[in-house]
């Protein structure tokens, strides 16, 4: 599967930059023929190594405030548009203090590109394990106040490259929160900065 590669800092050019890409004839998706992909921020329960939907992911800005998602969706190469899903978010000032809440709305797909990896928890309660993935996807977003942003959701499995990360980061209006909230793990793990991304061929 040829990747695409399509920067971060392309992405963030703007909201015109999908349209400029394909004026220049650049493709922006990559895909197995008739599949279809579900991106979900998971939830972990550690006991009985279970993933399932529902989770929580965070990402900081340069000043330290944070902004909290959930959410899930699907994109595939068979429907016009392509693209299902959204969440809710949540922003805090650099001292923990909420200041806003709302939802927000997947509108497009700007790029998606699977990585190797093998599924690291045995039981899956969203899909079919062998279905799982790692990967990259970048999607825009609507918040419900009115902004718009760019939601990269990454992936990393057991034997991915470990330049892949795990989690999330987004922009909401001029604000880029670029650092990722990593994911702890054993001994004491925390349920929270995990995604996922299941691959189905469709019919």
């Amino acid at each position: 599967m040829k990747d695409v590669r399509l920067s971060r800092r392309q992405v963030l050019k703007g909201a015109g930059a999908v349209g400029v890409l394909g004026a220049l004839g650049i493709p922006t998706t990559v895909f197995a023929d008739d599949s279809r992909v579900r991106w979900d921020i998971i939830n972990v329960d550690f006991s009985t190594g279970t993933l399932s939907a529902g989770g929580k992911a965070s990402a900081r800005a340069n000043d330290g405030s944070k902004i909290t998602l959930t959410g899930s969706g699907t994109f595939g190469s068979g429907d016009e548009g392509g693209v299902t899903g959204g969440g809710m978010w949540t922003t805090f000032n650099p001292t923990g203090t909420q200041t806003a809440t709302g939802t927000y709305k997947v509108r497009r797909l700007v790029s998606w590109v699977t990585a190797p990896g093998t599924p690291p928890l045995p039981n899956d309660n969203i899909g079919i394990r062998a279905d799982e993935s790692a990967g990259l996807a970048v999607l825009g977003i609507r918040y419900s106040d009115g902004s718009r942003g760019v939601l990269t959701v990454s992936c990393h499995l057991v034997g991915t490259s470990d330049a892949v990360f795990e989690g999330i980061t987004t922009t909401k209006g001029f604000v880029d929160y670029w650092n990722r909230e990593a994911p702890v793990g054993p001994p004491t793990p925390v349920n929270a900065d995990r995604t996922n991304f299941h691959i189905v061929r469709e019919d």
